[in-house]
């Protein structure tokens, strides 16, 4: 029966307990150790029950015991110091209004566009690592105080929740959001209506209404299409996160890309920033071009250059698979009437998305799309931004690999969120309350050592043994749910051991993070567990992708061999991995196993969050581990190695895991002084924390993110809006004339001159290897035929360097030229060099567009070598 009306019905709450509501509303207390435990004292069962939703909690929370709290003298302390320190958050002065808000552009505001957000484990929106990373970026940027909006889908069933058959292969059920159970608020206009956008789909429109959850001060909005006059199919385009086939697919990106944009002018928001977190979400470049064309009157080139003006790509994928591409067919049925709106031919547009434009059968990549739409793009390692440079380098043909404008900007974690409450409060005490906003550089960090050795020994102890209890409250139930005997429900609740070392792997089930590395020898690792002196127990957790078979297929093995005698009390499998466990495991195992195959891991953050507590990380190198200090705050897997033979890497690889677990990490571990502690274990875990908790947070990537992009994008496209796009204007026909002329340009001339004797041609010196001291000034004079453009529409650059095998120069320096003057019609440019190695060394000359408003010296992707 379908009700007449609906009512949003809310708690009733005493007086003295109003400002719970607020506390319940704001994503504050997902990193706020004071407002969870709050919640927590009011009814700890019930609060686990709702998975720590405070808005469920409160709604479900028996009305005697609210009566009861609003005349606790203990628990109203309690209550005013969790608002005050909310208020305290919200009013603080911050690093934005400090350092940015005096020379900001008008209206500046960046908008961070995500397909998942992992915020908390009461907000299922997120299927991993980069959902977690996305709520990380959102909890920094209100920290720092940032114009900073984030953008997402509200998906009605969110990832999928995780439990085992008897087999243990992985099954998978979808319960439903409540969302008006949840710390959403539902958007509505002056009149109390809600907003809703609507977004052309073919031959038909589909209507979504926006949500808003608070993350501190920062605002995310989220899209729900579940609502009337939608069609079922339409209403289940926000239904599951990254469910459905490729046409469901396709459909979540219009609606989260084109859609996200018009959410924005609805709710008035007109960002100078729009930040693409990986390609979901590059539809939003097509509709803002569309926009700039109708309202504006700019032609498509214009219009391209405003929008790129102001936007940015980050790519977290690591291999071509892990893109979306769409067939072409695909692209002219759902986004066809672009086409015409935009001025362009079928395959102009279809080229926006392609590497080879020329091959007209190739699919749609949303990698190349936001690539092609971006002015700044990252990885998020200094590995992965070598990777992606590699990966994309044909998007830029003629530029060396090294100069291929992919930068990177490493991952972090939100330390706040991330560090167990044990470490917290010692950090609190011995560090002072600011910790989690200091840079690497402040002094403050050296206090870590000050931190006593049993204190914090202890404080890990409690950790371990929290997730040691949590660990067999979870086996017990997976057992009682599938009506297991008394027997194994029995042995679960025995299962690890909290004074044992141990060791944690958890992450999303892909094959190349390699999850049963550890089991390739089964004998030896039993020997491992079971060592007289130096014993050991693993926690596994993950999940894999609905439709990955070998994903599963690598849990099933893990709780297979869990449940062997030998293994069982050592080795366990924990269902359903979400945040909560997450936060468990990293601040209480020991040390942070991952073994992925070099170079796929484009970062990790998981190995961030255990070290940040103290626990030591043992993993291949690859990713953010890469570049950390891997000896001083754990233990390398091998030395980078990448081979061709995957059997042979996997036995190599295994048998360095076993030999360190055994020879270098265990006995660490038991090494006791005459007081009972590991002080060589705690001497690495203050390192660990020390070192990587400050430069790997989200703090600092946040801070790197604002620096070299936010900032200069916003200034960027300021420039590009002035004088109702002048400046644009005048800057793309300067493109197109350079563009049509530059290929006209001859270089006529290289004359290398030494101080000793002048006189040779730089092809010359180049093949005749003639002999040039090392630090030996060289004076290079290039002479130019420039034809219709003029010298300051070009840089001439030396480019030297090292000469490989095959007679390239590689990892080259350039050095630009200064104008001389112009003689007839050779433009004459002039500079010096020297050689600092000896050895082989090459000289080359090649010229760049210059313009006054170029982004980089790359964005035109023109380069010309002599």
């Amino acid at each position: 029966m379908k009700p007449l009306r609906t009512f949003k019905v809310t708690p009733y709450l005493p007086a003295p307990l109003e400002s719970l509501r607020l506390l319940a509303y704001n994503l504050h207390f997902s990193w706020n150790v004071e407002t969870r435990s709050l919640f927590r004292r009011m009814d700890p069962d019930l609060w686990d029950a709702c998975g720590h939703n405070p808005v469920a909690f409160l709604g479900r929370i028996r009305q005697e015991r609210l009566d009861e709290l609003a005349e606790d003298p203990g628990f109203l302390a309690q209550l005013e110091r969790a608002s005050q320190q909310l208020q305290s958050y919200l009013q603080k002065d911050t690093w934005y209004r400090k350092y940015r808000s005096a020379q900001a552009v008008e209206g500046e505001c960046y908008a961070y566009f995500s397909a998942e957000f992992g915020l908390a484990d009461c907000l299922p929106l997120y299927s991993g690592g980069l959902g977690v990373l996305a709520g990380d970026h959102l909890k920094a940027a209100s920290d720092l105080g940032l114009p900073l909006v984030g953008v997402g889908l509200l998906y009605q069933k969110g990832y999928f929740r995780q439990y085992l058959n008897p087999d243990g292969w992985q099954q998978e059920r979808y319960p439903i959001n409540e969302f008006f159970n949840m710390p959403l608020e539902l958007q509505k206009d002056a009149e109390g209506q809600e907003i809703r956008i609507e977004v052309d789909y073919p031959n038909r429109k589909v209507f979504a209404r926006i949500w808003k959850v608070m993350v501190g001060r920062v605002p995310l909005y989220l899209l729900d299409t579940n609502i009337e006059p939608n069609s079922q199919y339409d209403q289940d385009i926000t239904d599951e996160l990254y469910g459905g086939d490729q046409d469901l697919r396709i459909h979540q990106e219009i609606m989260l890309g084109i859609g996200g944009v018009r959410a924005l002018r609805a709710l008035g928001i007109h960002p100078t920033v729009y930040h693409m977190n990986e390609g979901h979400s590059a539809f939003l470049a097509v509709e803002r071009i569309r926009l700039l064309m109708a309202e504006q009157g700019l032609s498509f080139e214009e219009a391209w250059q405003v929008a790129k003006s102001s936007q940015m790509f980050t790519t977290h994928t690591s291999v071509p698979a892990g893109i979306d591409l769409f067939p072409p067919d695909k692209i002219d049925y759902y986004l066809g009437f672009y086409y015409s709106q935009m001025g362009l031919s079928r395959e102009r547009f279809l080229a926006l998305g392609r590497e080879n434009t020329g091959d007209f059968q190739s699919p749609f990549s949303m990698a190349v799309l936001a690539i092609n739409m971006a002015s700044f793009v990252n990885g998020v390692s200094k590995l992965h931004g070598a990777v992606s440079r590699k990966m994309f380098s044909r998007l830029w043909p003629g530029i060396p690999l090294e100069e291929v404008p992919i930068t990177s900007i490493t991952n972090g974690v939100h330390v706040r969120t991330w560090v167990g409450e044990e470490n917290q409060a010692l950090y609190d005490r011995y560090l002072g309350p600011d910790w989690a906003e200091a840079p690497p550089s402040d002094p403050l960090w050296q206090k870590v050592d000050r931190i006593p050795d049993g204190e914090l020994w202890r404080a890990h102890e409690r950790s371990r043994s929290r997730l040691i209890n949590f660990t067999r409250e979870r086996l017990m139930a997976q057992l009682q749910k599938r009506a297991a005997s008394a027997a194994e429900i029995q042995r679960a609740s025995e299962a690890l051991n909290p004074e044992v070392l141990t060791i944690g792997f958890a992450r999303r089930f892909a094959t190349y993070k390699r999850a049963t590395l550890l089991f390739h020898n089964l004998e030896r690792l039993k020997a491992l567990l079971n060592h007289p002196q130096y014993p050991m127990q693993f926690i596994f957790a993950g999940k894999a992708h609905p439709r990955d078979i070998p994903g599963k297929e690598l849990i099933r093995q893990i709780v297979q061999v869990s449940r062997q005698p030998e293994f069982r009390q050592h080795l366990v499998f924990i269902e359903d991995y979400d945040m909560y466990v997450t936060s468990l495991m990293v601040a209480g195992v020991d040390v942070w196993l991952n073994n992925p195959l070099r170079p796929r891991e484009a970062s990790g953050t998981s190995g961030m969050k255990a070290a940040a507590n103290g626990g030591q990380n043992l993993s291949i190198l690859d990713g953010w581990w890469d570049e950390a200090d891997y000896y001083q705050t754990g233990w390398p897997i091998g030395r980078g190695e990448e081979y061709e033979d995957r059997a042979y890497q996997d036995e190599v690889e295994s048998n360095a895991l076993y030999d360190l677990l055994e020879q270098e990490v265990a006995p660490l571990f038991y090494q006791r002084g005459s007081d009972g502690l590991p002080h060589q274990w705690i001497q690495r875990m203050k390192q660990a924390i020390r070192l990587n908790c400050p430069r790997f947070s989200t703090q600092r990537m946040v801070l790197e993110y604002v620096q070299r992009a936010y900032i200069p994008l916003s200034n960027y496209f300021d420039r590009m809006r002035r004088d109702h796009f002048e400046s644009a204007r005048q800057f793309v026909r300067w493109q197109n004339h350079l563009q049509e002329h530059w290929y006209n340009i001859q270089v006529l001339h290289v004359q290398i001159e030494t101080p000793k004797k002048a006189s040779t041609t730089g092809l010359a010196l180049a093949q005749n290897d003639q002999v040039v001291m090392a630090r030996e000034p060289l004076t290079v004079t290039v002479e130019v035929r420039l034809g219709s453009l003029q010298p300051q529409d070009v840089i001439v650059q030396a480019y030297q360097g090292p000469v490989n095998e095959d007679g390239q120069i590689q990892k080259g320096q350039a050095t630009p030229l200064r104008y001389v003057e112009t003689v007839e019609d050779r433009a004459i440019f002039s500079g010096q060099i020297c050689y600092e190695a000896s050895g082989l060394q090459g000289l080359a000359i090649r010229l760049l567009p210059f313009h006054p408003d170029m982004h980089d010296p790359y964005e035109l992707r023109l380069m010309l070598w002599a």
